[in-house]
C-alpha cells in the first residue's frame, strides 16, 4: 500500500524565493493537490509567457506594473489578485525589478466554463 504525502499548509515568500525551478520552467512548485498547483514566479527584464491549459490566479506579494490579460491591460501592486481564463494570451508589461507572484493553476485542462 502506498501512502500518499499531505500537501503542505503553507509556504512563505522566503521558501519560495529558495526554491529551484524545473528544468524549462519559469515557476518553482511549492504546493499540489489534485488539479491545484501553487508556483511562485518572479520574472526579470521581460514576461515570455504563453498560454496555459489552466484557469489561473496571480496574487501580487511585491513590486508594480501593468498586467495584460487578452486585449485588456489593468495595473497592479501588492496585494491584487489577477485572474487568466485557460488559453488566455497575458504577460506582465512594465514591471518594477523586484517583482515576485504567488500563481495557481486550478481545474481541468481547458479550464472552467
Amino acid at each position: 500500500m502506498t501512502v500518499k504525502a499531505e500537501a503542505p499548509l503553507r509556504a512563505t515568500l522566503d521558501e519560495a524565493r529558495r526554491a529551484p525551478f524545473p528544468p524549462g520552467r519559469r515557476s518553482s512548485l511549492l504546493m499540489q493537490h489534485g488539479t491545484m498547483q501553487l508556483r511562485f514566479y518572479a520574472p526579470r527584464g521581460e514576461d515570455p509567457q504563453t498560454p496555459h491549459d489552466q484557469d489561473e490566479l496571480y496574487v501580487v506579494a511585491k513590486g508594480t506594473g501593468f498586467f495584460r490579460c487578452g486585449a485588456r491591460r489593468t495595473p497592479f501592486a501588492p496585494g491584487d489578485v489577477l485572474f487568466v481564463a485557460a488559453g488566455e494570451t497575458h504577460r506582465f508589461e512594465e514591471f518594477s525589478d523586484n517583482l515576485e507572484l504567488w500563481v495557481v493553476f486550478y481545474g481541468a485542462t481547458g479550464g472552467e466554463k
